[in-house]
């Protein structure tokens, strides 16, 4: 019969398979503070952990760029310009709305089509 010699634990925490090696920090006020530790309570969790996971699965949607402001910009005007063609329906008759609404319409058909990649 062999004798093995089961090696003996030094004491102390595991060592972890996966380092965290990196330190940020972040500033809360106390009331921010607060919010996280109950949200993070309530999650089962601690802080750290909770910080660390919405850091990585948050959505956060994108600014605007410049030229999808523009665009957003130009459908805003032309909403008043449709605003505009239903005054004229109004006062004017049928037959000279319907001329200005199919040329707004396809102006809102051009940016729309910018604005879809």
């Amino acid at each position: 019969m062999e004798n093995k010699k089961i090696p003996k634990s030094k004491g102390g925490r595991p060592t972890l398979t996966v380092r965290k090696d990196i330190k940020l920090t972040v500033r809360f006020s106390r009331q921010e503070y607060f919010i996280l530790k109950e949200k993070a309570g309530a999650a089962g969790i601690n802080p750290s952990v909770y910080i660390r996971q919405a850091a990585i699965k948050a959505k956060i949607t994108a600014r605007l760029s410049t030229e999808e402001v523009k665009l957003v910009r130009q459908l805003a005007g032309m909403a008043t310009n449709i605003n505009q063609v239903a005054r004229v329906c109004n006062k004017e008759g049928l037959f000279e709305a319907m001329r200005y609404f199919e040329e707004y319409r396809k102006q809102f058909d051009l940016v729309m089509k910018k604005l879809k990649p």
